[in-house]
């Protein structure tokens, strides 16, 4: 699916008490069933899942927001961009949807969000798919913290064009899922001048001070959790992952071999069939 044809079946919310006035977050929600929560990382948005929504939805309510401050949310320079914000801005997002419970697939810094969840409020995280995920203070993606300078907000948008095209190369194992669509569909957001400003100030956002206190609690999460880890990540390398299943009880890890950072994009059928094992556990 090409970004135009995703970003037009987007639906938008308006979310209070995060900031002194409301925040919009765009989502997409298909299907039907126990509700699915999909949560993108940096620098992508929920196109990310682009090939992972429609074998979900068919048995599933899926559920994919944009992170405030990227894709097409609430791009506006005035407000906190970390995970902790971002995991207010989802708690409040299933409360207007609603939704007391859903299964989270999360990926990156959205997985981030989703073990702050799981944590704070327990009955809201049914389930937990991370894929190459944020944890103790595994953030060393150094060209995110780089772009998180603040004279980056002036960068033009071939060179924002430049450096995104290196990182989604860099990120993926299988040269061919570098398709057109993809490049062009995931970088779209952040291609003009509202959209540079963002990018930068999420970059700017990454603290390890926000997974670093979840270290000791991990073990008091009762979520089923699976792991899906490209392998040959450099970025948030499968150590990472071996560490997590020895510090959570109820977690399994599935590494995905010729598979880097970008999973849901570098191996989309693996991801897919692994995620609707666990659901259908439940």
């Amino acid at each position: 699916m090409n970004h135009q044809t995703f970003r037009s079946r987007q639906k938008s919310i308006e979310i209070n008490g995060i900031i002194d006035e409301s925040l919009t977050v765009a989502y997409t929600d298909v299907g039907k069933g126990d509700p699915v929560l999909l949560l993108h990382g940096i620098p992508t948005w929920s196109y990310l899942f682009h090939e992972i929504i429609e074998p979900l939805s068919e048995r599933y309510r899926v559920i994919a927001p944009d992170l405030i401050g990227y894709g097409y949310s609430d791009r506006r320079d005035r407000f906190d961009r970390s995970i902790a914000v971002q995991a207010d801005v989802i708690e409040r997002f299933l409360a207007e949807l609603e939704i007391e419970s859903a299964h989270f697939v999360a990926h990156d810094i959205g997985g981030g969000v989703a073990l702050i969840l799981a944590d704070r409020v327990p009955k809201l995280v049914r389930s937990m798919v991370l894929s190459n995920s944020v944890a103790y203070d595994s953030w060393p993606v150094d060209e995110m913290l780089t772009l998180g300078h603040p004279r980056n907000a002036k960068m033009k948008p071939e060179e924002m064009k430049e450096l995104l095209e290196k990182a989604f190369e860099f990120g993926l194992s299988r040269p061919e899922r570098l398709t057109d669509e993809f490049r062009e569909g995931v970088m779209a957001p952040y291609l003009d001048p509202e959209g540079i400003v963002s990018l930068v100030r999420n970059a700017s956002s990454l603290n390890t001070n926000h997974t670093t206190p979840l270290t000791d609690r991990l073990s008091r999460m009762s979520q089923p959790t699976r792991l899906l880890w490209g392998v040959d990540d450099r970025w948030q390398p499968v150590s990472t992952a071996e560490r997590l299943i020895r510090g959570m009880p109820h977690a399994e890890l599935h590494p995905i071999k010729n598979c880097s950072h970008w999973v849901p994009q570098d191996a989309p059928e693996d991801f897919t069939a692994l995620t609707l094992d666990l659901l259908n556990q439940f």
